[in-house]
C-alpha cells in the first residue's frame, strides 16, 4: 500500500488525496463535454463543477467529523484547520459518500436558482458521479481504510500493519472492498452510458438508474465492510445496520421514484419550468 506518494516533510502527498483529485479533474471534464453535446450553457456546467468540486470537499469532511467526534475531542480546530495539531499539512479523514450527498445537494440549489433544465443536468453529470466513484476508491486502496471483513476467498488481501487495515486485521486475509467498489464504479460509468444510447426516453433516465445502480451496489457492499464499534444506525431482526447502508437505501429509493416520476412528465422530462432558457 501506499498511504503517502511523496514526503516532503510537515507536508505530504497522500494518495487518497490525488486519487480524489483526479475523480473531480476527469469527471468534470467528461461532464463538461456532456453538457456541451447536450446544450446546456457552458456557464451552468462550469460554476456547478466548481461548486461541486468545493461542496464535495466540505460534505466528505463533515460526515467523517460527524462520524468520528471522540477523534477531535480537545483538538476541534483540526476540523477545519488544514494545519492540524500535530503539526501536519492537509485533512486525513474524509468520506466519499458525504461528499457525494452535499454536492449533489449544492448542484440541485444552483440549478434551482439558475432556473435551469433540472432533469437534463442530473443526466449529464450521472456517469461522472459512477466514474468518480471508481478513482476515488483507488485512494482507498493505495491508503488501506475502507476495507473489508476477514474471508478466505482465494482474492482476500493482507494489507501491510502500517495500514489502517493491517493495523485491525494483522496477518489476516480480507476482503478489498475499496477495489469492489472501484469496479462497479467503473462499470455502472459503462453501463449507464451503454443503457443511455440506446434506452433513454425521458430526462432524468441516467440520474435515475445511477441511485439506484450505485445505491443497490454500495448497500451489498457495506454488508462484508469494516466499521470500528459504534459505527452503526439500527438493528432489525439482529441484522445491524449502518449510516451507509441507510443512505444507499435511500438512494435507490429515491432513484425509483424519480424513474417514474420523470417517465411521467407529459414535457418528456425536462423538470424545469423553461427548458431551454440555458440552452
Amino acid at each position: 500500500m501506499y498511504p503517502i506518494l511523496i514526503d516532503f516533510g510537515r507536508f505530504k502527498l497522500h494518495s487518497y488525496g490525488l486519487m480524489l483529485f483526479l475523480a473531480f479533474a476527469v469527471g468534470i471534464y467528461i461532464a463538461y463535454r456532456r453538457g456541451r453535446r447536450a446544450g446546456l450553457a457552458e456557464g451552468l456546467v462550469l460554476d456547478i463543477s466548481t461548486a461541486v468540486i468545493i461542496s464535495g470537499l466540505i460534505g466528505a469532511r463533515a460526515l467523517y467529523v460527524l462520524t468520528h467526534l471522540n477523534e477531535f475531542r480537545g483538538r476541534w480546530i483540526d476540523i477545519i484547520s488544514p494545519i492540524q495539531s500535530d503539526g501536519s499539512i492537509g485533512y486525513a479523514g474524509l468520506v466519499l459518500l458525504g461528499g457525494v450527498l452535499f454536492a449533489l445537494a449544492t448542484s440541485l440549489f444552483i440549478a434551482w436558482l439558475r432556473d435551469a433544465p433540472l432533469l437534463k443536468l442530473l443526466d449529464v453529470f450521472a456517469p461522472s458521479i459512477a466514474l468518480g466513484v471508481g478513482i476515488g476508491r483507488i485512494g482507498c486502496f493505495l491508503n488501506g481504510c475502507c476495507f473489508g471483513l476477514p474471508t478466505k476467498l482465494p482474492w482476500g488481501m493482507v494489507f501491510p500493519a502500517g495500514t489502517p487495515a493491517g493495523s485491525v486485521f494483522p496477518h489476516q486475509h480480507i476482503h478489498p472492498t475499496q477495489l469492489y467498489a472501484s469496479i462497479y464504479g467503473f462499470a455502472l460509468f459503462a453501463v449507464l452510458l451503454l443503457l443511455e444510447r440506446r434506452y433513454k426516453k425521458f430526462e432524468g433516465y441516467t440520474f435515475s438508474l445511477l441511485l439506484i445502480g450505485y445505491g443497490l451496489l454500495r448497500f451489498l457492499n457495506e454488508m462484508i465492510r469494516w466499521y470500528e464499534p459504534g459505527f452503526r444506525v439500527l438493528e432489525y431482526h439482529g441484522r445491524v445496520f449502518t449510516l451507509s447502508q441507510a443512505i444507499s437505501l435511500a438512494l435507490v429509493l429515491s432513484g425509483i421514484v424519480l424513474y417514474r416520476y420523470a417517465g411521467r412528465l407529459p414535457s418528456g422530462g425536462s423538470g424545469s419550468p423553461r427548458p431551454r432558457s440555458e440552452e
